[in-house]
């Protein structure tokens, strides 16, 4: 592995490609497949790019408009310059190197004369869709998302900002019980880091996933638990997937239940016929109200919004939204910062995506992930080895696939991920091996 270049060395290097590669540099985007000789023990899958054009005197040609490598260099940002994403007009890039992202971290913010700042926490039951929302308020996909339950394992940080104003969403893993931690020997993570986030929390963010008819009329209970023990804490109800419903009018009932009939301290005026027809059953029964059941509702949100997180528009609005809630206060982040994260934990969190999505049941759970390689490349490619231990043969060959068509399909998934991350060329192999 060659060694390290001092991080000034390399931001100057960075500088010098950037003139040579010019502003058509990261516009098409070519997988190729490399040949396989052992399948059970190593299958590799390289991505690259090739492409040419005019000089530009910045960044941008390799990380993107707004890149942080722009900012730190003091290169303007022009108003009329082409957006990458319709939500956040300068998403910037993750830098590929650890040295460059925690200097950036510990970078004094550059906020303007009067910045405003929220901090902003994602609650909701797993698999509600928090992930997902997170990844289009941002403009870029820095966290993981699939089907499966429990995808965040732990809270990851994301920085959106925007003229004088900065959001910092705190996704969270999805509140469970204590029971439901021991029972399948959980990370604590996954129990603490919800309730921990609250306590710094300047608003919280419900997110109820309305196309899951099984929960979908009540607040999952920790997440109650959690707004009534933060009750001080400003929130607001998120119906996400609404897309998924084939009666708009259920929205207005859910609302009423979730909220208990009551936004933003007035009542709302729904007529719900199960609220009827309870009513008319005590009524005619004569029999007294007993104690009220369990509350299912929380009546303290200050707004609803209904949206579907995979459409931009639908997103665009709640995130113009939680940059007006903004207050006044200094930025936390240097505006350069897209998450917290290193970029080796990004690049397992994708791996660990690709891996809950394509593999079967129990399976993705059990596979342990080690980077061996993790380098720039001569041609200033990521050059990553990442070995995946399975502790059943069986699990390897699933993992592998026939004739190695699975791993190698992961493989691509994860670089075209990597590559819209960290705006470079990516060469990642993946290994699959016994645990001794």
């Amino acid at each position: 592995m060659a060694a390290p270049l001092p991080c000034g060395a390399r931001i100057a290097r960075a500088v010098l490609r950037v003139w040579q590669l010019g502003p058509e540099a990261s516009r098409g985007w070519v997988g190729r497949h490399h040949s396989f000789c052992d399948y059970q023990r190593s299958v590799p899958f390289t991505a690259g790019a090739s492409s040419s054009g005019a000089c530009l005197p910045s960044a941008s040609g390799r990380y993107g408009q707004g890149s942080a490598l722009d900012r730190f260099l003091g290169f303007s940002q022009p108003d009329d310059s082409p957006i990458p994403c319709a939500l956040t007009p300068c998403a910037p890039a993750v830098s590929m190197h650890r040295d460059e992202q925690d200097l950036l971290l510990v970078h004094c913010p550059d906020m303007p004369e009067n910045p405003r700042v929220l901090r902003v926490v994602l609650l909701g039951a797993p698999n509600a869709g928090k992930s997902t929302l997170s990844n289009q308020l941002l403009g870029r996909k820095v966290f993981p998302v699939s089907k499966k339950v429990h995808t965040t394992r732990c809270q990851a940080l994301g920085v959106i900002t925007e003229k004088e104003a900065q959001v910092i969403l705190l996704d969270t893993p999805g509140l469970i019980s204590p029971k439901k931690q021991k029972r399948h020997h959980l990370e604590l993570s996954l129990l603490e880091d919800p309730w921990k986030s609250m306590e710094s929390a300047d608003l919280a963010v419900v997110l109820v996933d309305v196309s899951d008819k099984w929960t979908r009329k009540q607040l999952n209970p920790q997440v109650l638990q959690c707004l009534t023990q933060f009750s001080q804490v400003p929130s607001i109800l998120v119906l996400n997937k609404v897309d998924c419903l084939k009666q708009k009018s259920l929205l207005l009932e859910l609302t009423a239940a979730l909220s208990e009939g009551v936004v933003n301290g007035k009542k709302l005026k729904i007529k719900q016929a199960f609220h009827s027809h309870s009513n008319c059953k005590a009524k005619d029964s004569g029999m007294e109200p007993v104690a009220g059941p369990p509350r299912t509702g929380w009546p303290h949100f200050q707004e609803i919004f209904m949206l579907s997180a995979l459409n931009q528009e639908d997103v665009k609005t709640l995130k113009q939204y939680l940059l007006a809630q903004a207050r006044p206060g200094p930025w936390e982040f240097h505006s350069g910062v897209l998450t917290t994260q290193t970029p080796e934990e990004i690049c397992a969190n994708v791996i660990r995506e690709k891996l809950l999505e394509y593999l079967p049941q129990e399976v993705p759970y059990n596979v342990q992930q080690e980077t061996e390689v993790w380098e720039e490349g001569p041609n200033g490619q990521l050059v990553i080895l990442q070995k995946l231990l399975v502790s059943k043969e069986s699990h390897m060959r699933i993992l592998i696939g026939s004739k190695g068509q699975l791993i190698t399909y992961i493989a691509q998934k994860v670089s075209r991920d990597l590559m819209d991350i960290f705006l470079c060329d990516v060469e990642l192999r993946l290994s699959v091996k016994l645990l001794n």
